[in-house]
């Protein structure tokens, strides 16, 4: 089970982090994202963490301000996001896979266990 928690209210140009909890598996062995959601929309990825030594890969409309992590003591996976715009404002959920190929790493299938969401919202 992934519990997200961090969304809120922030004005353009700031910071939030978002957690996502694990529990009842061990996300040092998974490959873990974030997607984003708007309503009406398809949910697209933003970041994902691999479970090998690959360099973490982000969507390019984030590259340079967001910053995905785990802490492997804690089993919790991190969404760090800096100089937040309006287009941000999303409800964004985290999500695990023991086994994702890299081509796939943006591809909601690709993930089986997924968090219920926290919603970010960016004020201009």
């Amino acid at each position: 089970q992934l519990q997200a928690s961090g969304g809120g209210l922030v004005q353009a140009g700031g910071s939030l982090r978002l957690s996502c909890a694990a529990s009842g598996r061990t996300v040092s062995r998974d490959t873990v994202a974030w997607f984003r959601q708007t309503p009406g929309k398809e949910r697209n990825f933003v970041a994902a963490l691999f479970r090998t030594g690959y360099s973490p890969d982000y969507a390019e409309s984030v590259k340079g301000r967001f910053a995905i992590s785990r802490d492997n003591a804690k089993n919790t996976i991190y969404l760090q996001m800096n100089n937040l715009r309006p287009e941000d404002t999303a409800v964004y959920y985290c999500a695990t896979s023991p086994s994702v190929i890299r081509s796939a790493v943006a591809s909601q299938t690709a993930y089986r266990s997924w968090g219920q969401g926290t919603l970010v919202t960016v004020s201009s």
